[in-house]
């Protein structure tokens, strides 16, 4: 079983029409005088068992045919816009695949030099969309898990 540690967080059930970035974590410590790392890259990769998870929440829906791209970055400042590194990226995914309970990502972070900051970009393509809200977080055990739209009904 995988715990979700709300620190760990980038978004939850976050709606998103336009690209946006996600909150973004500190991950490396830099040398401000008062830091015990001097380094500014940290290697998340080499964590066992390290994984970013993006949720699709909300179905998405748009009045042309939108698509969204979604990518792990890391940068040197934590608005992701100095020369942010992409330590995974998926292909443009349709508005029709985004429905409530799809799983965008569920992927250990590759092994790589990882910058101070660390968050998830949407890029949001041919839109904007109408809704469509998503979850992403980082966590040390994924479970194959199943999310359901709000006030679904689950029969057992």
């Amino acid at each position: 079983m995988s715990w979700i540690d709300l620190n760990d967080m980038f978004s939850n059930n976050v709606a998103v029409t336009a690209t946006a970035i996600s909150d973004v974590k500190q991950v490396a410590a830099k040398n401000l005088g008062l830091s015990l790392q001097t380094n500014p890259l940290v290697n998340l990769g080499a964590v066992d068992d390290l994984w970013v998870v993006i949720l699709c929440d909300t179905t998405a829906t748009a009045v042309g045919a939108a698509t969204v791209t979604f990518s792990l970055e890391s940068d040197s400042t934590a608005d992701l816009a100095t020369s942010a590194t992409v330590h995974y990226v998926t292909s443009a995914i349709p508005k029709a695949t985004l429905v409530a309970g799809y799983v965008v990502a569920a992927v250990k972070l590759p092994s790589a030099s990882y910058e101070a900051f660390l968050g998830v970009r949407y890029t949001v393509a041919t839109g904007p969309l109408t809704a469509g809200k998503f979850t992403a977080y980082l966590t040390s055990a994924y479970d194959v898990q199943r999310s359901y739209a709000a006030g679904s009904t689950i029969g057992i």
